[in-house]
């Protein structure tokens, strides 16, 4: 397939206007582009750990979620010696990067259409103060603590963080995939009965508790759905296309 259609027809879905609204960095990291893509990785972070696996598959393209270079390349690169190393690596074996963060998160059929569909929540739409959020229904009322079992379930994660300070039966949810834990609010104003996010600090949380809210803390790792959730839509815009998905990251152990 033409790099320059299927990344446009990305593009499309994903424009990266909504990531210049957070202040994000995606698109092209590394390399340059080849007139063609066949075989593509897929991963949520392109670092160290995987180049072995990627110099060994050699795909036309290495397409991650989070920034491969977080920041202005200039910066990263003068003083993160590791990753001006790797970069340099990857562009010897002229494989390029190119990351799909928040404008994946927040478009049509991204990260959180993905997450909501996962934990089969119904007439899903998105509040108006808060673009990346998705906010639905269970298909049945659910008691607080088999709701946050079912989630931990659906996501296939180990464990979750549950503050339990507000309504103690579950109907209506609001999720940010990843580290949204501060838009809390934008949930609680639309009335959800819980607000499922990651990353949340100290004072994020006193503040859940004092508002009388609920709050599913997630691991990072749920985003791993970008993997699959991004496959599904290259393969309906090209069956031809050689995908591979490197999924390295597990959440921490639990002691």
């Amino acid at each position: 397939m033409k790099t320059k259609t299927l990344l446009a027809k990305l593009s499309k879905r994903f424009p990266k206007k909504y990531a210049k609204m957070n202040h994000d960095f995606v698109g092209l990291m590394a390399g340059k582009l080849k007139d063609e893509i066949h075989k593509i990785v897929l991963c949520l972070d392109m670092d160290e750990a995987i180049f072995e696996q990627v110099k060994a598959i050699h795909p036309d393209i290495v397409i991650s979620h989070h920034p491969f270079i977080y920041g202005p390349k200039h910066i990263i690169l003068k003083y993160d010696l590791a990753k001006k190393d790797l970069v340099e690596r990857m562009n010897v074996l002229d494989i390029p990067v190119y990351s799909f963060h928040t404008n994946f998160d927040t478009g049509k059929d991204g990260m959180n259409d993905a997450l909501s569909k996962a934990l089969g929540l119904e007439n899903v739409y998105i509040p108006e103060n808060e673009i990346m959020m998705r906010i639905g229904y269970l298909p049945q009322e659910m008691e607080i603590h088999e709701f946050a079992k079912k989630a931990k379930r659906d996501f296939n994660v180990s464990y979750s963080l549950l503050i339990n300070e507000g309504k103690k039966m579950i109907k209506k949810v609001g999720i940010v995939g990843g580290g949204g834990s501060r838009d809390y609010k934008v949930a609680l104003e639309e009335g959800c009965d819980i607000y499922i996010s990651g990353d949340a600090p100290h004072h994020v949380r006193r503040e859940i508790v004092l508002n009388h809210f609920n709050y599913l803390d997630m691991p990072h790792e749920i985003e791993k759905i970008f993997m699959p959730q991004m496959k599904k839509l290259l393969l309906e815009m090209d069956e031809t296309l050689e995908i591979i998905c490197i999924d390295h990251e597990e959440v921490p152990e639990v002691i």
